[in-house]
């Protein structure tokens, strides 16, 4: 069974409900970067104050920064760990895979989680968050095509990563997911 696991995808893709799911039958660690980010809005820091300037433009967060807020949650003593929402572009892999070899802990397996355009903007509308309106949507997803959509090919080269029809139901695409983690 494998236990460092990465879940790629454009935004609206079901990433964190997935590996929410994971998470919670293994009893891995699930580190969303958007789920860390926002707590950092949340609790009002200057962090979070820049933080949320940032998402409510539809921009990325810098990588320096959502690499401390990973680091400072990914421990050592874990029964296995997802990551959701990182790393979003080819410098951040270096910078994780260094974190990675630090304490021992190799990415295993990467899920791609791949859904049609027009399927992710009706979800991500529909889930109704602040920050997700049809212009900052399709910013982020351009931004997605630009800077994570190479990371596909990289994985691919290290045969680490393995196709999920996200445009499924839960269930289905959850068993496929296990299905491929044995």
């Amino acid at each position: 069974m494998k236990k460092h696991l990465l879940f790629l995808g454009p935004p609206g893709a079901g990433k964190g409900t997935q590996a929410a799911i994971i998470s919670k039958t293994n009893s891995y660690l699930h580190l969303s970067t958007g789920e860390l980010l926002r707590k950092e809005i949340d609790s009002n820091t200057e962090l979070g104050n820049q933080v949320k300037d940032i998402m409510n433009r539809g921009e990325l967060v810098k990588d320096q920064l959502v690499l401390e807020i990973v680091k400072k949650n990914l421990c050592t003593d874990n029964k296995g760990w997802i990551l959701d929402g990182y790393p979003r572009n080819l410098s951040q892999i270096n910078s994780l895979n260094q974190v990675l070899l630090n304490i021992n802990q190799p990415l295993e397996i990467v899920f791609y989680l791949d859904i049609p355009e027009e399927v992710l903007i009706k979800r991500l509308l529909m889930r109704g968050r602040k920050d997700d309106n049809e212009e900052t949507i399709k910013t982020r997803l351009n931004i997605y095509k630009e800077t994570t959509e190479p990371l596909i090919e990289y994985y691919k080269s290290l045969s680490l990563l393995q196709y999920i029809n996200a445009d499924g139901d839960l269930k289905t695409v959850s068993a496929d997911i296990k299905q491929k983690m044995a």
